[in-house]
């Protein structure tokens, strides 16, 4: 019973349920949460939003030259503290120096989202926010609220990391480093099928009407949650049932499964969760302006150090798209995960994985 506390508690840290979370007892810093509020954001769809509201977190103290700040953008559906596992005084990213600044995306019920914007956008209404969208929110965010024009580092992990490398090409002197962790410069037609898989496990229950429904459409969402299980982790990690530390003592397969396909994301709402999968799935930064659709060109422009750390048996993020992308990118320090966790190697997912990317990141942000 206490594994399976430690292993909850800090899934509820990572605050993306279908991700377990490192196998540690130390409890993370809970962070100051933040509101910023962008009135009329005109988003890349053309659609301007009266208000756009972005929530976030703040860790540790920014100091009086405020050059000890660190971005940390979020991934699916996650709050601000989904990177728990990056901080702490014995981790990577120690507060006691660092001013940390993690950020919520577009669509995950707290930021700006189908489920909490009034109408004319509210549900189905709401507008497709791109990748591009959210950064240049933050760096609104960053530079009129905060006053902050450059930062430490920027940590990114999945759609995180996805956040970063648009970092990287859209302002590429804003940040010192940027490291990427489970994540591509742009989703590619083989993610982009899976979304769309995912996506139609929603919209096909009828409950779903169109994206203006009354009651939360049960069925389709818990279609949807045995599809992205699926994807989550490698074959071979559901062969040698490395499950088994995630689930009650004594524990069956089918009874882990009937857990997870009715508890994957509890409670989001249906909306929000198709409408970050849009955003995810039109990720490209070679669409950035001035690339004309050129991902290489765009990769070939990133002049900050970069940390690329894809997993090796990640099923969304493929490591030869990686290996692809990193190919193009100047200087690059490419350093895969070697993990059986699939995607969710990415956000430290086992006690392994977790001091693999706290002593790899924690070299590179130092310099070594």
């Amino acid at each position: 019973m206490k594994r399976l506390l430690v292993w909850l508690v800090v899934s509820q840290t990572l605050c993306a349920p279908f991700i377990a979370g490192a196998q540690t007892t130390a409890r993370p810093e809970a962070g100051e949460r933040h509101e910023f509020v962008i009135s009329n954001f005109k988003t890349e769809s053309g659609v301007t939003l009266p208000q756009a509201r972005i929530v976030y977190g703040t860790f540790g103290h920014l100091n009086a030259a405020k050059d000890n700040a660190v971005l940390l953008p979020s991934h699916y559906m996650a709050n601000f503290q989904g990177y728990g596992w990056l901080i702490g005084p014995d981790r990577a990213l120690d507060t006691s120096k660092l001013f940390l600044i993690a950020t919520e995306l577009f669509g995950n019920g707290r930021s700006s989202s189908p489920s909490n914007t009034p109408e004319p956008y509210h549900g189905p209404r709401f507008p497709v926010t791109t990748i591009r969208d959210n950064v240049e929110a933050v760096h609104r965010l960053l530079t009129e609220e905060l006053k902050i024009t450059h930062l430490r580092a920027i940590v990114g992990f999945s759609m995180g990391a996805q956040q970063a490398f648009q970092w990287a090409v859209s302002y590429p002197t804003f940040a010192d480093r940027i490291v990427a962790t489970s994540g591509t410069a742009k989703c590619y037609p083989h993610g982009i099928v899976r979304l769309e898989g995912q996506i139609a496990a929603i919209t096909s229950d009828p409950t779903f009407n169109n994206g203006d429904y009354t009651a939360p459409p049960a069925r389709g969402l818990e279609t949807f949650g045995v599809v992205w299980l699926g994807w989550l982790y490698s074959q071979e990690w559901w062969r040698k049932e490395l499950w088994k530390p995630t689930a009650q003592p004594g524990a069956t397969f089918e009874q882990y499964f009937q857990m997870r396909r009715s508890r994957f994301i509890p409670g989001a709402d249906a909306n929000d969760l198709i409408l970050q999968m849009r955003t995810w799935e039109k990720h490209d930064v070679g669409t950035t302006s001035g690339f004309n659709g050129d991902v290489e060109r765009a990769l070939k422009s990133i002049k900050a150090p970069f940390l690329y750390m894809p997993s090796e048996t990640d099923l969304y993020f493929p490591i030869g798209d990686a290996r692809y992308e990193a190919a193009f990118i100047p200087g690059v320090s490419f350093v895969p995960i070697p993990s059986l966790w699939g995607h969710t190697a990415g956000a430290a997912s086992n006690p392994a994985d977790a001091k693999f990317l706290n002593e790899t990141i924690g070299r590179f942000l130092s310099g070594k």
